[in-house]
């Protein structure tokens, strides 16, 4: 038998090498990231009852579980490409949880910083078993940031937070990658905001593709070593961007940080964000809005994603669905809207959020009998 042609994905930087701040000839640090499902929500639309396109990209579908793998692909490549020997990164959970899958892969130290006591258990262990330096910091994330933005201004390590702007270039592809699968712009695009790095490497992503429309955001190709992502329009269009955030932890909505953010989102449990500036024009550019929601509305989301969808997402991921939901109720988002949502990651990142929302197993004798009668019972 003749073995076909090799027709492998390898990961993003690879796919999108020539809008990407990446050398020609570098080799990626890779785990095949990106490529992503676009998921119709078909039974969440009819349980809304509008005449709207919901789509959830699933971007807990990457390799350490959450979309912070698109922009560590870039970030630790390009730490290689210098000559780094370690990286590091504040985090609470799932930045972590890549800076170490990635920095294992590359063969480099990572050092991450996260909140004591306030790391859902499945992020921490991935950051463990990869290897990396845990310091459990006795603060929250922006003690932690704090502290890893000074060792980055001397030069101890390299930092792979998203005030690198090479992990916003990673980012960004999430928007060539909804580009692709739809044939077009979608109208509206729902993102859960904590450090708000997402929502402005979203928008970057965007106008790269329509060149016609340049950004604040994006500026004036700083990153792209001659090789200008401008050249090659992809759409004509630009959504307007929603950032959501939940209400004990919402500093785009209070106009200022917030001092001690609580949530059972630890994903977005950040009270003072990094991207500040960089995702306010991002809503602003796009005319869209930041909005919070209730711990309750995000936990609820989570319920319905997975029982009438199949999809299993982390509590903070949620909240795009519940947000574009809730607006799509109100004609905010107006009916005959196509509205993509950002699904951040996956619910094994947090799994006793999920638990406490489930009813007890039930107990049943090992009889046909004993399961039959549970069955007709459920089923009538």
């Amino acid at each position: 038998m003749k073995a076909r042609a090799a027709n492998r994905y390898t990961g993003l930087v690879d796919k999108y090498r020539d809008r990407l701040p990446i050398g020609q000839d570098t080799a990626a640090v890779t785990l095949c990231e990106g490529d992503t499902p676009l998921v119709r929500l078909d039974r969440v639309e009819r349980e809304l009852g509008r005449d709207v396109k919901l789509y959830a990209k699933l971007e807990g579908q990457n390799p350490t579980g959450s979309f912070k793998d698109r922009g560590m692909t870039v970030a630790v490549t390009r730490a290689v490409e210098e000559g780094a020997r370690a990286v590091v990164c504040a985090s609470t959970g799932n930045t972590a949880a890549s800076a170490a899958a990635y920095a294992a892969r590359a063969g480099l130290t990572a050092f991450v910083l996260v909140p004591a006591d306030k790391v859902a258990p499945g992020k921490l262990a991935q950051a463990m078993v990869h290897g990396a330096v845990v310091l459990a910091v006795a603060g929250s994330f922006d003690d932690a940031m704090a502290v890893v933005k000074t060792l980055g201004e001397d030069g101890t390590v390299t930092v792979v937070n998203s005030i690198s702007p090479f992990r916003l270039q990673g980012q960004k592809t999430v928007a060539f990658e909804v580009i692709e699968e739809l044939g077009r712009t979608p109208d509206y695009h729902c993102v859960p905001v904590g450090n708000a790095g997402n929502i402005a490497a979203h928008w970057i992503g965007y106008s790269e593709c329509c060149p016609g429309r340049r950004s604040r955001v994006t500026g004036a190709c700083a990153f792209c070593q001659g090789r200008c992502p401008y050249a090659t329009r992809l759409t004509d269009e630009r959504p307007v961007m929603v950032g959501y955030q939940a209400a004990g932890a919402a500093p785009f909505l209070r106009g200022h940080p917030v001092k001690q953010p609580e949530t059972v989102a630890s994903a977005i449990r950040i009270g003072d964000p990094q991207s500040w500036d960089f995702a306010w024009s991002a809503v602003k550019e796009s005319g869209g809005w930041f909005e919070e929601l209730t711990d309750e509305d995000l936990l609820a989301t989570q319920r319905l994603l997975a029982t009438r969808e199949g999809i299993f997402c982390e509590p903070a991921s949620a909240i795009s669905v519940a947000g574009a939901m809730r607006d799509v109720r109100s004609g905010r988002i107006p009916e005959g809207s196509i509205v993509v949502c950002t699904v951040t990651g996956h619910g094994l990142k947090d799994p006793e959020s999920a638990v406490r929302q489930c009813p007890e197993p039930i107990a049943v004798e090992a009889s046909e009998d004993a399961v039959r009668a549970v069955i007709l019972d459920r089923i009538r």
